[in-house]
């Protein structure tokens, strides 16, 4: 298994040896229990399906009670299917720890949905400079300016940056390093900031391109 979730707890700081702060994210990655497995011959992939996360029974639809009743797992707040080579090692309710993942030093990285700041202007979703704060400039200074051409094409051009909805989309943050693992407590600290708020859902995955 190369992947596992995790619930983010927040940022902290921790010392190495040379007493350098280190500024750390701390996730409470696992534990998450196979809940399906999907294979090649009747699915057309190979993947399994991770469950993770604490909730009560009465709070889940009677067809997803099944799916959980059937694998013989408590039903969980999260199911992602994580892609896999081969499924031969893996067994539907078998549990997946944060050491059989990731080992200290080792890079990660985080998949998370990003904070969602609501509907802004083009200063901040898309860090424009702004107009000129004096010399006649009107209420306009945090304006995005002119957005069409002439009389030709007489149109806004499609991608055109300017305000709207911002956050609240998939990012992936790359190769972040493993400083600490704490298996008794399922915490894994990464070196830097992962996407999302404290109490999200990340997935954390082997580096793709640790190169």
């Amino acid at each position: 298994m190369n992947a596992i979730l995790g619930e983010k707890l927040g940022m902290t700081q921790i010392f190495d040896d040379q007493a350098r702060a280190i500024p750390v994210t701390v996730i409470k990655a696992g534990p998450c229990q196979i809940v399906q497995i999907k294979s090649p011959d009747i699915d057309g992939y190979s993947a399994v399906q991770l469950a993770f996360g604490e909730i009560k029974p009465a709070r889940v639809t009677e067809p997803v009670k099944g799916h959980f009743e059937k694998a013989g797992v408590a039903p969980t707040r999260h199911l992602v299917e994580v892609r896999v080579d081969d499924t031969a090692p893996y067994t539907v309710g078998q549990e997946i720890n944060i050491a059989d993942v990731f080992a200290k030093g080792v890079l990660a990285d985080v998949t998370g949905i990003s904070k969602g700041k609501g509907f802004q202007g083009v200063m901040k979703r898309h860090n424009f400079a702004g107009q000129g704060a004096a010399h006649g400039n009107h209420k306009k200074h945090r304006a995005p300016g002119s957005i069409g051409a002439c009389a030709t094409p007489s149109r806004v051009f499609k991608g055109t940056r300017m305000a709207g909805r911002m956050g609240g989309d998939k990012v992936t943050t790359l190769n972040l390093k493993v400083v600490e693992i704490n298996s008794e407590h399922n915490l894994l600290l990464l070196m830097g900031a992962v996407p999302g708020p404290n109490g999200s859902l990340v997935l954390i995955r082997e580096a793709v391109k640790a190169g």
